[in-house]
């Protein structure tokens, strides 16, 4: 009998489908003196199926990643027991500092249509300007950890 480890754990089709349903990530970087430095954040996902995600580039989690570019990434969801679903994410982590490549990012993270739109071909000015305040994370996994409880069918 396989253990309930492994009847829970999303195959690699349920996880790619889990995180291309979901909108926000809980980002953990390795913070000052080593403490977990947890923000959520809205993400996205390239066609390598990496995560990626826009911030300031003067922020608190990319100076933990300029530092430590490890990071662990949560995704979660579900009210009771048996709907419970997450995965968690071991990354590398680049950081995209060219005004090319983060607006082609920041179009793939779902933070809304005002934002989505906002990054057209005829991006606004305002728009512009404020690429040269960000960077996008791009996270590659190299170890996943994920459950969906419903798969247990009700019997635990």
């Amino acid at each position: 009998m396989p253990s309930r480890r492994e009847a829970i754990e999303m195959t690699p089709q349920e996880l790619s489908a889990y995180l291309a349903g979901q909108r926000r990530i809980i980002l953990i970087t390795n913070g000052v003196g080593g403490l977990p430095h947890p923000m959520p954040m809205n993400y996205g996902i390239d066609a390598k199926g990496r995560i990626v995600i826009a911030t300031f580039r003067k922020s608190q989690k990319v100076k933990n990643l300029e530092r430590d570019s490890r990071a662990t990434l949560l995704v979660e969801s579900g009210e009771a027991y048996p709907e419970l679903k997450s995965a968690i994410l071991y990354c590398d982590t680049e950081i995209i500092g060219d005004a090319e490549g983060i607006a082609a990012n920041m179009a793939l993270v779902r933070a809304g249509d005002a934002m989505s739109g906002s990054l057209s071909a005829e991006m606004s000015d305002q728009v512009r300007a404020s690429l040269a305040k960000r960077v996008v994370l791009r996270f590659t996994p190299f170890r996943v950890v994920s459950w969906d409880h419903g798969k247990l069918g009700g019997v635990y």
